[in-house]
């Protein structure tokens, strides 16, 4: 393959070929996210540059590994900085068994969580998000949303949504996959706009 056909191809046709042995398609997406994952690192850790660079390569390695795990059905970029997100965490938590007893407050400051609070800028995504993903969902045909309220939001069961509407189990379980693909496509087809 080409390195312009590297360039322009998709997260997930870059996923697939990584998947396949492709170490140059891996590369390419390790290339796409770097920056950005340095500087959710830099900001979490207050611009304090140690250990970003192991957190980078940890973070990295996670998701080699655990590559076969992505679905398609969902942005590569969420499911990244998910991995990236838990990453620091387990970091922090690392740091602050380390810390002795003597630290000083400083250095206790320097180990705080971030605020879970998001910034000014992942509201206004978060927002912009959520009004996407109801115009899609408002988008689908009722007994779509009715299953997907029933299981994603209400979080009810495959046994109790059967019970509820009277339908076998294996229906039930089809119709919300189906449902589910829809909102995913919808959703897709919107962010490429």
């Amino acid at each position: 393959m080409e390195i312009e056909q590297y360039i322009v191809a998709t997260d997930a046709e870059l996923v697939s070929l990584s998947l396949e042995g492709d170490q140059m398609a891996f590369e390419h997406l390790f290339n796409r996210y770097r920056d950005s994952i340095r500087q959710l690192y830099l900001q979490r850790t207050r611009g304090s540059g140690e250990s970003i660079d192991d957190l980078l390569q940890e973070t990295f390695i996670k998701v080699f590994l655990n590559l076969f795990r992505y679905d398609p059905k969902y942005t590569f970029g969420q499911w990244i900085f998910t991995i990236a997100r838990n990453t620091f965490i387990d970091f922090v938590r690392r740091r602050r068994d380390e810390l002795s007893i003597d630290a000083g407050e400083e250095e206790i400051v320097k180990m705080a969580p971030v605020s879970a609070v998001p910034d000014p800028e992942e509201s206004i995504i978060r927002s912009q998000q959520r009004v996407m993903i109801e115009r899609c969902f408002d988008n689908m045909p009722p007994s779509y949303r009715m299953l997907i309220d029933y299981r994603f939001f209400k979080e009810y069961s495959y046994e109790e949504i059967a019970r509820e509407l009277g339908l076998p189990l294996g229906t039930v379980k089809t119709r919300i996959h189906r449902a589910r693909n829809m909102l995913c496509k919808l959703i897709s087809s919107h962010q490429e706009f």
